[in-house]
């Protein structure tokens, strides 16, 4: 049995904003580590997930979305890996399992064994890589779109979390042309270096459908949208006859600085999408349950050096605040984990 600490760590929200979250928003709060009852197991969480959507959480949306809403005094959620350290006998888990859960943003979690998920040791070279977002791009390349190859690919936020693996997982399924979108000149350049991207279109340089004019002469094949707003217009303009939009997340609206974060409104010209046939989809990975396929893949490719996991390591619960508002202004590429 391990010996537990009397208290753990966690990140409460303190008050609701107007508007996007400040760190004043936010806590770091002891609280005692308690037992798993019957039906539980404690978990030592190792790394969380830290997403920009957590502003939805926030916000109180609920209608059509599988989001809980965080009120004041609660403890932020989100994707966590970490180490069973008690289990029921009769729970189906055992000290030292490997195990996924929604209970992040603290440091022990008690959380019901039928929302636990035990990770092979072995399926992935390192544990942490088990919080990419690969599974929702790799899904919606391969089954919302089923991208060809030669096709040319434009993914909106490309150094998202799950937009960076999008524009890798592309390459990987024969993309002939990927091109991104990016909020700075500074990190255009990084995607190209960094991630190998094509071409990058900035936000805020000019206007997106000369830039994406320029970046894709022939037109765009097929659109992977984190954003809509302006991105989902110019994409429209670009696109191919016979083009597939795939959509994933609606940033412009979810992160929109005077906005409420639950709507993100956006007006299309319809006439084009009649006459290029363009395909639009609003997509979630949730709708299948074949995960084990894109897992074996991934650890392949990343065993093989042919792919990489993007991300950044943060450590320590007290730096989690601080880095959602980091995560939320677009300062990283990659996924963004908190280390405990």
């Amino acid at each position: 049995m391990a010996v537990l600490p009397a208290t753990q760590r966690e990140v409460r929200l303190l008050t609701k904003p107007t508007g996007l979250p400040k760190p004043e928003h936010f806590g770091v709060v002891d609280t005692p580590v308690v037992p798993p009852a019957e039906g539980e197991v404690l978990v030592r969480n190792r790394f969380f997930h830290v997403f920009a959507t957590l502003r939805i959480l926030i916000a109180g949306a609920t209608q059509d979305t599988p989001f809980p809403v965080l009120n004041a005094g609660d403890t932020l959620v989100g994707a966590a890996i970490g180490e069973i350290v008690e289990a029921p006998g009769d729970s189906g888990f055992e000290p030292g399992d490997l195990v996924s859960h929604w209970l992040g943003w603290r440091e022990y979690a008690v959380v019901p064994a039928a929302e636990c998920t035990r990770l092979d040791r072995t399926a992935l070279p390192d544990p942490v890589a088990h919080l990419q977002q690969g599974w929702t791009a790799y899904a919606a390349l391969t089954r919302g779109v089923q991208l060809r190859a030669g096709e040319t690919v434009f993914v909106s936020a490309g150094g998202s979390g799950i937009g960076s693996m999008a524009g890798l997982i592309a390459r990987r399924l024969g993309a002939g042309r990927v091109i991104a979108s990016a909020g700075s000149q500074e990190k255009a350049d990084r995607l190209r270096t960094e991630l190998g991207y094509d071409d990058v279109v900035v936000r805020g340089v000019g206007p997106l459908t000369e830039q994406l004019a320029q970046a894709a002469p022939d037109g765009i094949d097929v659109f992977f949208d984190n954003v809509g707003g302006e991105q989902l217009r110019a994409a429209v303009e670009a696109a191919r006859p016979g083009a597939r939009f795939v959509l994933i997340g609606a940033l412009s609206g979810q992160l929109a600085m005077d906005g409420t974060g639950t709507t993100a409104p956006v007006e299309l010209d319809s006439l084009p999408l009649i006459h290029k046939r363009i395909e639009m989809r609003g997509f979630s990975s949730d709708d299948y349950d074949d995960k084990d396929e894109w897992t074996e893949r991934f650890g392949a490719w990343l065993r093989a050096g042919e792919i990489t996991f993007p991300h950044v390591r943060v450590k320590g619960i007290e730096n989690a605040p601080r880095t959602l508002l980091e995560v939320i202004e677009g300062r990283h590429i990659g996924a963004v984990v908190i280390e405990l």
